[in-house]
């Protein structure tokens, strides 16, 4: 990968008037100086007290006991002193996001705001662009209105994203190829005036709707090839006219995004979150890692993941400038560290499962990353003493606005390289943590409970009226804090500390976490029925040696059906995100019953890890795609060294050479857990894109044994 282009020499001519398409002075780029170093921000942004004070450090007591809460945490006390699970962050008041963006844009035009490749864009660019997609929109996207965005990490995301907050619309992202299936029920079930994105990648009917073409860019990392606008039916956003397609449900007023999460109809279900909620996350981000101007902040988590958020407005709020991702750095630890190096990154937001495996070798010395923030799933050990960055554990559900919760670590703190998970930490600024039982009465500090959050970093609520009234409930009567009017119930098993920590310990329902993504195996399992060959469907979660998770679906087919395992996992592909795809299949005659009459989830579980454990070493393929040529006796070392690993790692015993990785399950999580198995066995580094562009895993072997073959001299 080539370095980055430093910061530009001579300011930018201003932007042209509005045109169909970038003017010249745009598309060109601007000439390289010696890099600037970072500077302190003119006015950084001080959290102020809100009007509605939140009670912070004292212990909140009933009957004669005292309890003391310690550091940022408020301990209410019981009769008979102990402290209750209830704390409070430090004060905060929410701010304006736009407004911050506009400040940078005024102070420093000629900052970069994006380092897209080859390409810097300033502030003003950023800002000139965001304006043209505006005014391409016209009225035909109004205030209020929800926009499906179907773009990757790039700069076209960054203008889109800019450019919709300027309009009141709100920015619901897709991700840049989502499954048709699902982007239909979306659709149908929501209001949403059109999708932004590749024409080439929407679903049929957006297809072959109007296209209003945008002016955003088509160069550069994850760029599309060409951007639209694409509306269906006869609306023009506002609900008026619209078609017959389109859905009911709108965003509730005041809301800057909505993401979607997991249901557990067989429907994503969508979560909106207002302005003032976020920016009381950028405001803590800002402050927790001194992102400023002259830094440079990673574009790097999947735009269907709501952190991609908290990266993106972090950058343009701060004066930092945004570096977007290639694909490939998401498959491979090696190519994220070259990455970070390569583009002089100093913050980066990424995946919990991301991250974990470079904490498992030495740490890279020559890295300019000063703060790193990861989350997404539990983390299993803490970084170790030669971590140069700041690392920050973060939680929380995207119905709390990303961040709720953070531990900071360091590479001089006593517990540097503990194996022990570490704790997912006290709360952000305007939070309120209350652990109960389940009443919803908070329990003793030390005791295990339900989480549920309250403050400022509440989302609006769902666009399901009835879903937001069962999720987000009235405090209990023993939290004693007036500025708390609802908590959303998490879902999440914890235990709160004596100082206000908290530890994780789990989920209490049957929604799973699958590299870093929330996952409701009910939606997964809704997916299977919708094929006429399946009859019904349960989808258990095995977990291996690590404690990683993969999904297993057990299929009974439809009368007279006899489906093959590989097709049935191509047709769910169309409905659900790639992390809840399964990565196995089993076709069962039925299910087994609990002593209530339901499916014991359990033993199908364990049903599915017997079978594993009982073909772990069949040596030839059982996948009716896969020919006799797999049968591991006549494979080679290389062959045989591949297929074990895929097999063990997928937990698809039948997986064959014959295979193609990503149609058998294969994630970014498992390539990279197949290439450091293979580094490690063999001395040998392959890259992402080699796995990925093989055509099956016998190719990848030979592809492996050609790289072990010392060349003859001379040759």
């Amino acid at each position: 990968m080539t370095q980055p282009p430093p910061l530009p020499a001579a300011p930018v001519a201003p932007a042209a008037p509005v045109a169909p398409t970038l003017p010249a002075a745009l598309a060109a780029p601007v000439a390289p100086v010696a890099p600037v170093a970072p500077v302190v921000p003119a006015a950084p942004v001080v959290p102020v007290v809100p009007a509605v004070p939140v009670a912070t450090g004292t212990g909140l007591v009933t009957g004669t006991g005292t309890g003391t809460g310690t550091g940022t945490g408020t301990g209410t006390g019981t009769g008979t002193g102990s402290a209750l699970s209830v704390a409070h962050g430090p004060a905060a008041e929410p701010t304006r996001v736009v407004a911050h963006f506009e400040d940078r844009v005024r102070r420093d035009p000629q900052a970069p705001a994006v380092i897209d490749g080859t390409r810097i864009w300033t502030y003003q660019d950023l800002d000139a662009a965001a304006v043209r997609v505006a005014a391409a929109l016209g009225d035909r996207v109004r205030p209020g209105d929800l926009v499906g965005v179907c773009l990757d990490r790039s700069t076209a995301l960054v203008v889109t994203a800019v450019a919709l907050a300027r309009i009141g619309a709100v920015y619901l992202p897709l991700g840049p190829r989502p499954g048709e299936r699902r982007t239909r029920a979306v659709t149908e079930d929501l209001d949403v005036a059109c999708l932004i994105g590749d024409p080439g990648v929407l679903p049929e009917e957006h297809r072959a709707g109007e296209h209003v073409p945008l002016p955003l860019p088509t160069g550069g990392v994850n760029a599309p090839a060409a951007a639209v606008a694409a509306f269906t039916g006869s609306g023009s956003g506002s609900g008026s006219g619209s078609g017959s397609d389109r859905g009911t449900r709108r965003a509730p007023e005041g809301a800057l995004y909505a993401v979607l999460t997991s249901g557990s109809t067989g429907r994503p279900k969508a979560v909106a979150v207002a302005e003032a909620s976020l920016s009381v996350a950028l405001d803590w981000y800002r402050a927790a890692t001194g992102l400023a101007p002259g830094d440079r902040q990673s574009l790097l988590i999947g735009v269907a993941f709501d952190p991609h958020l908290l990266e993106l407005w972090a950058g343009l709020t701060s004066g930092a400038a945004l570096v977007p991702a290639p694909d490939d750095t998401r498959w491979d630890s090696h190519v994220l560290t070259d990455w970070w190096r390569d583009t002089a990154l100093t913050h980066a937001v990424a995946a919990t499962p991301t991250v974990e495996p470079l904490l498992d070798r030495p740490w890279p010395q020559d890295l300019k990353l000063r703060h790193l923030v990861v989350g997404g799933d539990r983390m299993r050990r803490r970084p170790g003493t030669d971590v140069t960055a700041t690392v920050h554990n973060a939680y929380g559900p995207a119905e709390a606005t990303v961040v709720t919760t953070t531990h900071t670590m360091r590479a001089t703190d006593p517990g540097a390289g503990d194996p022990a998970p570490p704790p997912i930490g006290t709360a952000l600024p305007g939070v309120t943590l209350v652990v109960t039982d389940g009443d919803g009465t908070p329990v003793d500090r030390g005791q295990d409970g339900e989480l549920r959050v309250g403050g400022h970093c509440l989302a609006l609520g769902y666009l399901d009226p009835e879903l937001t009234a069962r999720r987000f409930t009235p405090p209990p009567r023993e939290l004693l804090a007036p500025a708390i009017d609802r908590l959303y119930r998490t879902g999440d098993r914890v235990r709160m500390n004596s100082d206000g920590s908290l530890d994780f310990l789990g989920r209490l329902d049957d929604q799973v976490k699958i590299s870093g993504v929330r996952i409701e195996p009910a939606e997964v399992e809704a997916a299977f029925e919708q094929d006429h060959r399946v009859r019904s469907a349960v989808v258990t979660v095995l977990r291996d040696s690590s404690g990683l998770g993969r999904l297993v679906a057990h299929v009974r087919p439809a009368e007279g059906a006899e489906p093959a395992t590989g097709d049935l996992l191509d047709a769910v592909r169309a409905w659900l995100p790639e992390q809840a795809v399964p990565t196995a299949v089993r076709i069962v005659d039925g299910f087994p019953l609990d002593a209530n009459g339901k499916v014991d989830r359990a033993a199908l579980a364990a049903q599915a890890q017997a079978q594993a454990q009982a073909q772990a070493t069949a040596p030839v393929s059982e996948d009716p795609r896969a020919g006799a040529a797999d049968d591991l006796t006549g494979a080679t070392a290389t062959e045989r060294l591949v297929l074990t690993t895929v097999r063990d790692l997928i937990g698809r015993p039948g997986t064959g050479l014959g295979d193609r990785f990503t149609d058998i399950g294969g994630t970014s999580l498992v390539a990279a857990r197949l290439l450091a198995t293979v580094e490690h066995e063999t001395g040998v580094r392959l890259r992402a894109p080699e796995l990925l562009r093989s055509t099956d895993l016998r190719a990848f072997a030979a592809l492996l044994d050609q790289r072990r073959t010392p060349r003859p001299e001379g040759a």
